[in-house]
């Protein structure tokens, strides 16, 4: 009897776990997941652009280096619009990097007839930079969300073991997460739909030869989707002019500038807004042209609202030989003549205006604090004379102040330090009591004469 017992309940065992694998079958295929890589084969997939290898070993593609190989592509032979992806990668070495494609295209013709696979990625950074989950604008604009942007996400990705990656693609917003710690948060007009890809990064040093990237449980979601909640506080470049996402509007943020009037802003030591000098136009706030001369034309203008802790961000386009700049903290109690007084950061064409070869160790460059402390900057993160560069400013409670240039930290300082104190005490400011510690300001845009243009003027308290 008991023998019997022992089998029926073998028998039953069995049948409620081929049950349970049907629903969960029945579950995945209700949720609308679909695997774009069988574990098998590359079926549904072709190599664009580099020399480097892809083939099936243990269920995962593996992508192997190859010396003096631009970067090279597996991409899907479908394109997606709106979709979320999940799959798990790993880097063999921190030698080189890597990243995954999304919405992205292909030039055959570009590279001399080699082709160019060009789109928004998502990055896997070995580096000591740690860039992993920032969005690089491939074969276009270069980086879009540096992770300098967002401290709290770097760390998540783990080379030599398998990362749980995610990607949203919804609408206009690009949203990563790296071990379910999210990444970044872009916001682009660019790119409604393209093929999914996987990058083996291009390389030229010997030692970097033969690395290996893998990728596995692939899959994708295009129906039904429900965006991950992000938490609060993480920073969005936003690329479409004079809008707030909800997720910003929550956050704290508005807009200094709504793109049509000049709702908020007035002259400075003026009690209405310029009559002359500054014009809107297409969603854009001009300053325009008086050969140089300084606040002579229109003048500087000032938010009516005063701010002490906050996260300012602005995005402006030079004419070629232009000067301007963006000041905070200013209080307008000086009275003097010309540009109100307050701390700046430096907007200006390094290499026509004579101002960047002033002052002193190059404190009076493209988003230095002007005259006080020089932004180390590459050239690779300055955008051409006439395309939009993103500046920001961020003031933190403590006093600590942050210059950033297109994503990149490039100044950091602490107002009323010593050291601060020290450097205002051989500048132009010398002689201004307490110049740049005061409790609050205004935050200023400066007619310095040139043509000089801004939009997407935004700002948090913190």
């Amino acid at each position: 009897m008991n023998t019997l017992k022992k089998q029926i309940c073998a028998v039953l065992s069995a049948f409620f776990i081929c049950v349970g694998m049907l629903n969960v079958q029945a579950q995945n295929t209700e949720k609308g997941w679909v695997n774009l890589f069988d574990g098998k084969t590359l079926n549904g997939w072709k190599r664009l652009a580099g020399e480097a290898t892809y083939k099936v070993e243990d269920g995962a593609i593996v992508g192997t280096t190859v010396m003096n190989s631009g970067n090279t592509f597996l991409v899907t032979e479908k394109e997606y619009g709106d979709f979320i992806l999940e799959l798990d990668a790993k880097l063999e070495s921190n030698l080189s990097n890597s990243g995954i494609q999304t919405r992205s295209h292909f030039d055959p013709a570009a590279n001399k007839g080699k082709g160019k696979v060009f789109g928004r990625q998502m990055e896997f950074d070995p580096s000591e930079r740690d860039w992993s989950g920032g969005v690089y604008d491939e074969g276009r604009r270069d980086w879009l969300y540096p992770m300098s942007l967002n401290e709290k996400g770097k760390g998540a990705f783990k080379t030599g073991e398998y990362n749980h990656i995610r990607i949203e693609c919804i609408g206009n917003e690009m949203r990563t997460w790296i071990n379910g710690k999210p990444c970044a948060y872009v916001v682009d007009t660019l790119d409604p739909k393209g093929f999914i890809g996987l990058q083996v990064h291009g390389i030229n040093k010997e030692e970097q030869a033969g690395k290996r990237v893998y990728f596995k449980n692939i899959r994708i979601r295009t129906s039904g989707l429900i965006p991950k909640i992000f938490p609060s506080g993480i920073y969005v470049v936003n690329t479409r002019p004079n809008t707030l996402t909800d997720y910003e509007k929550r956050n704290g943020w508005k807009l200094l500038f709504d793109g049509k009037t000049t709702t908020g802003w007035v002259g400075a030591y003026k009690p209405t807004f310029p009559q002359k000098g500054w014009k809107i136009q297409d969603g854009i706030l001009s300053v325009l042209s008086s050969d140089g001369k300084e606040s002579e034309n229109g003048g500087d203008i000032v938010t009516k609202e005063q701010f002490s802790a906050f996260d300012l961000s602005f995005e402006f386009r030079l004419t070629p030989g232009a000067n301007s700049g963006v000041k905070y903290f200013v209080t307008l109690s000086e009275n003097n003549k010309g540009s109100a007084i307050g701390l700046e950061y430096q907007v200006l064409d390094d290499e026509r205006h004579p101002d960047a070869k002033l002052g002193r160790d190059g404190n009076r460059t493209l988003a230095s604090l002007y005259d006080l402390i020089k932004a180390d900057k590459q050239a690779r993160f300055t955008r051409p004379i006439g395309e939009w560069n993103r500046g920001r400013v961020v003031v933190y409670p403590d006093n600590r102040v942050e210059h950033y240039l297109n994503g990149v930290k490039v100044i950091e300082y602490k107002r009323g330090s010593e050291e601060f104190r020290k450097l205002v005490a051989i500048s132009k400011y010398k002689d201004w009591k307490n110049f740049g510690e005061a409790e609050k300001g205004h935050i200023l845009l400066q007619d310095h004469g040139d043509n000089v243009s801004f939009r997407s003027i935004k700002i948090k308290a913190l």
